[in-house]
């Protein structure tokens, strides 16, 4: 299921065909592009040609937010397994029949998952997540905590069985920033996840991508803050306050960091907005001494 709006034609085709060369056909496998009202090109007359019949197109009537349409990726969905993949990611050879016959060795597992590759404007490497796991197969216990500490999974590394999204209702519409972070973790939480070390998806890192708007307001950190509050409440209350404080220690540490390469990039303006938002996670010694290095050695200078 392939969410869009606005989505360079490029991109989408690239998209598009990464998919198309490791077709299954229509028998194993659904290719659907679910249009958010996009006011930009002709993104119908892309499926069309790349697809040539058998990819389905669907345009909704009116921009239903991002939220809502993922959601709807998901209603839309026809098969046991969802994987949602954003028009401007690419799969790489030997990603669905790697996570199938994971998925056939595992049948416990509510989600399978691979390492990722990040891509910049020219679809040239820029770098790879850290392995979650030397060898093929479900992950432990430890990697729940990892999650909820950091957001580790891309949308398009992860496919998902449906019958999970569905008992976990979906997105969450109270989120912008972090609904995928959300997501994986309450998934994480509860069911066994599979694991592929080997690297098949690759994440576009561009400009235009929303998460850059929203680190220029410092949404991006305060959603983190949202989602790490929500997602406390699903440990024992003994756990909970413990889970939090990492949780909001790392998020701040991210943010400072951030706040500190934003400034020498010369966005001066999206630097305070993550510093103050860093102070707002926690003042705890790895946060403080973080910031204080900003204001010392980064602002004074």
């Amino acid at each position: 299921m392939v969410p869009i709006y606005n989505c360079p034609p490029h991109y989408l085709r690239e998209t598009l065909e990464s998919v198309l060369r490791q077709d299954p056909g229509p028998a194993e496998m659904q290719i659907e592009v679910i249009d958010n009202c996009s006011t930009v090109g002709d993104p119908e007359a892309v499926v069309r040609e790349v697809g040539g019949g058998r990819i389905a197109f669907h345009r909704q009537t009116e921009n239903v937010g991002m939220v809502q349409n993922f959601n709807d990726c998901i209603r839309h969905a026809t098969g046991q397994w969802v994987h949602i993949l954003h028009g401007d990611d690419t799969v790489r050879p030997g990603f669905y029949e790697r996570l199938r016959n994971g998925i056939a060795s595992h049948p416990e597992a509510g989600a399978a998952l691979c390492r990722t590759i990040y891509l910049d404007e020219e679809s040239q490497w820029v770098g790879l997540t850290e392995p979650e796991a030397r060898s093929p197969g479900l992950l432990q216990e430890d990697f729940v905590r990892r999650q909820f500490l950091d957001q580790r999974i891309q949308f398009v590394s992860i496919a998902v069985r449906r019958a999970v999204y569905e008992e976990l209702g979906g997105f969450l519409p109270v989120f912008s920033y972090c609904l995928d972070w959300d997501m994986w973790k309450r998934i994480a939480l509860r069911r066994p996840v599979y694991y592929e070390p080997e690297p098949l998806a690759c994440y576009r890192l561009h400009a235009g991508a929303d998460t850059n708007r929203l680190t220029r307001t410092g949404e991006n950190v305060a959603d983190e803050r949202r989602s790490i509050d929500l997602s406390c409440a699903d440990f024992p209350q003994e756990q909970a306050e413990i889970v939090r404080r990492a949780a909001r220690t790392a998020a701040g540490v991210r943010a400072a960091r951030r706040a500190r390469l934003l400034w020498r990039a010369g966005e001066r303006a999206t630097a305070w907005c993550q510093f103050r938002e860093a102070a707002r996670c926690s003042l705890a010694p790895a946060v403080t001494a973080r910031l204080l290095y900003f204001l010392v050695r980064t602002v004074v200078r």
